[in-house]
């Protein structure tokens, strides 16, 4: 499987005010981490469909993190406070998302391993 390149969308970076230049290294870093990781996961694996559960895992990790700051936007609204740091992070994770998705390979292998939880789940269920 190919090595992931993974980065942050300028449109997110343009978002962050103007004064707070930490933010942005912050979410460079982070997406460095992450692809550094991830293709180190990849090297690991035995095998595609290893390598794709271990990023399917990720995933759904960065799924959890979007919901969680997508819950926060409307509680710092309610409390006064600007979301904006919420939403460029919940449009980071959503982003990332999409890219490993859009990896050719790898978003192929992504859908066939999600597949194979939903029947395993799904078997798993009726057998109770």
């Amino acid at each position: 499987m190919d090595e992931l390149s993974l980065g942050v969308p300028k449109p997110v970076l343009e978002r962050l005010p103007d004064d707070d230049e930490t933010a942005a290294a912050d979410m460079q870093e982070a997406v460095a981490g992450w692809e550094q990781r991830l293709n180190r996961a990849i090297e690991d694996a035995e095998d595609d469909r290893e390598a794709a559960a271990r990023v399917l895992e990720a995933i759904d990790r960065f799924e959890q993190r979007h919901e969680t700051y997508d819950d926060l936007v409307p509680e710092l609204r309610a409390w006064g406070q600007s979301p904006i740091y919420a939403i460029a992070w919940r449009t980071l994770y959503a982003d990332v998302i999409a890219q490993l998705h859009a990896h050719d390979e790898l978003g192929e292998r992504l859908d066939q391993e999600r597949n194979a939880r939903l029947v395993e789940d799904g078997i798993r269920l009726q057998d109770l």
